[in-house]
């Protein structure tokens, strides 16, 4: 049985591609570094910012301060995220659904933790996750199961009780390795044969079906 389930953020709630592309992009810029197109970035995202910008230097750059392009995306993308990010459609319905039911849910993300809570804030206002959590320094991120299990923590609510939807194979592994319920979302950033490769307990290709498949297991 499905007690709670914990979500993904970029690429699973949100569509936030054209946002965070144009976000690295300026940063880039501000560098004289060569830019990328959408579809290129949407291969960057899944491991937090810094990989991000790790992803898209030019193999044969010399070396950069990266934690200083770090601080200029951070501070872009604080004043740019809402020009480029927005709910999947379904996504407010379906969370609408799931508040009449006794599912908890909760959001976890390798997307720096203000982030998170700022866009989750923002966007889906009537929803009370339980707990709202992204990255966080000293703090592992996904795959490492510290985070899911903190969220389990606080939702106390048993590991294996516990569904994982996502859309990368980042979070498939991630519920794997917390022992929970791997959920894949196909409409995501990752490709669906990458998804079918870890063999998630359910594939879903729209997120109206998640109800139904959260009450029959």
């Amino acid at each position: 049985m499905i007690r709670a389930i914990i979500f993904d953020l970029d690429g699973t709630l949100v569509h936030s591609l054209p946002g965070i592309a144009a976000s690295l992009n300026r940063t880039l810029e501000s560098y004289a570094l060569p830019t990328h197109s959408e579809s290129a970035v949407r291969g960057f995202i899944g491991d937090g910012m810094r990989v991000l910008i790790e992803r898209a230097l030019p193999h044969t750059l010399p070396d950069v301060n990266l934690d200083a392009m770090v601080t200029s995306l951070k501070h872009d993308y604080a004043q740019t995220w809402k020009d480029g990010t927005s709910p999947y459609s379904g996504v407010i319905h379906a969370l609408h659904d799931l508040k009449k039911t006794d599912i908890g849910t909760a959001v976890l993300s390798n997307k720096p933790h203000v982030f998170c809570k700022t866009i989750t804030d923002e966007l889906f206002p009537e929803t009370d996750f339980s707990t709202v959590i992204g990255q966080r320094d000293g703090i592992a991120s996904k795959p490492d199961p510290s985070g899911a299990l903190e969220v389990a923590r606080i939702l106390n609510t048993p590991a294996a009780e516990i569904a994982f939807l996502g859309d990368s194979t980042v979070d498939l592994i991630t519920a794997k390795n917390a022992g929970m319920i791997p959920i894949a979302a196909t409409w995501g950033y990752h490709d669906t044969p990458a998804l079918q490769a870890e063999k998630p307990a359910f594939l879903m290709d729209q997120i109206s079906d998640l109800l139904a498949i959260l009450q029959k297991t």
